[in-house]
């Protein structure tokens, strides 16, 4: 196992879903189920504490990746928060929306700005826990960047990792844990799964084909690899449940027990005129064919999911 940190990094170059959360031993879970609802939605504070401030984003790297999907991952995440003037939409711009959720949380608040940065990037390509892992494993890998209570451990399992309830029921959760047993205070992290041999037509679309309702030629990913472009948009989709509802008692909709966040309450949305089967009116690199509606740092593009606006209580894109 090794770290490395930002600059060492810098020089390297779903289906539809009805997003269901489940809460099971702290986690919330990302699913990508098939069907769109159109019904009205209603979101709700339910006056726990949200992510603010600067949020250090630690990744833990489980299993085999090249340092070219690595670096898919770290651009994003420096994209998030960058303060380069990169072409619009941007990633930038996506995120910045998520501000409005604290405003309205906290709306005396001289301040609620947020803003991420990567951190420190864990490389364990021995598979020390094995190829198939618990939920427990989990909270033990995001473990390994340390325990912070201004920080989210992201931990990305290789596509030769079997996570439980990995295909079957999710894409990638988030949760937290106490960071000791003499503290009240608790770490938040994330653990996405590449999906490109498992079940890229669950967690990778739409850049393959569905395992199952309205069927349509994928898209062509704008990375150029199926599998990491897929995490990218079930990272972004956990990124902004973690810091809008990061102890579950934040916003959410529906019952605690399964609740639809910032993202997953717009299942399948990614450009307007979405519906079933159709992601939406998105940009095409003309160079490449591949789909995006958002420009992120080093000339990156990606795909990623529209939020839901609380101010306006429907869903927001970015084209």
């Amino acid at each position: 196992m090794k770290t490395i940190n930002n600059q060492s990094m810098a020089s390297l170059p779903k289906i539809i879903c009805l997003a269901l959360f489940l809460t099971h031993f702290g986690f919330f879970v990302e699913a990508r189920p098939f069907t769109e609802s159109s019904q009205p939605m209603t979101f709700q504070y339910h006056k726990g504490s949200l992510l603010n401030g600067k949020i250090t984003i630690n990744l833990i790297w489980y299993g085999n990746f090249k340092p070219i999907q690595r670096a898919i991952v770290s651009d994003f995440i420096t994209s998030l928060s960058s303060s380069q003037h990169e072409s619009q939409p941007s990633v930038s711009t996506w995120w910045k929306s998520i501000g409005k959720y604290n405003h309205l949380a906290n709306p005396k608040a001289s301040t609620t700005s947020l803003s991420l940065s990567l951190g420190k990037q864990v490389i364990d390509e021995t598979y020390p826990l094995g190829k198939s892992l618990t939920n427990k494993h989990l909270v033990a890998l995001a473990s390994k960047a340390g325990q912070q209570v201004n920080a989210v451990n992201v931990i990305l399992t290789a596509s030769d990792v079997v996570v439980d309830g990995f295909c079957r029921s999710r894409c990638g959760t988030h949760g937290s844990s106490y960071i000791s047993k003499s503290t009240t205070q608790k770490f938040t992290y994330i653990w996405v799964g590449n999906s490109e041999t498992q079940c890229p037509g669950q967690c990778a679309w739409p850049f393959h084909q569905p395992i199952y309702g309205p069927q349509s030629a994928p898209l062509v990913a704008p990375n150029n690899d199926v599998g990491l472009d897929g995490m990218v948009i079930s990272l972004a989709s956990l990124l902004a449940g973690t810091v809008t509802n990061p102890y579950g008692n934040g916003y959410y909709q529906g019952p605690k027990e399964a609740p639809l966040e910032a993202a997953s309450a717009c299942p399948g949305i990614y450009g307007k005129g979405a519906y079933p089967g159709y992601a939406g009116n998105l940009l095409v690199n003309p160079t490449s064919g591949a789909s995006y509606n958002a420009n992120g740092i080093s000339k990156r593009q990606y795909l990623l999911p529209a939020l839901y606006d609380p101010t306006t209580s429907s869903c927001s894109t970015l084209v």
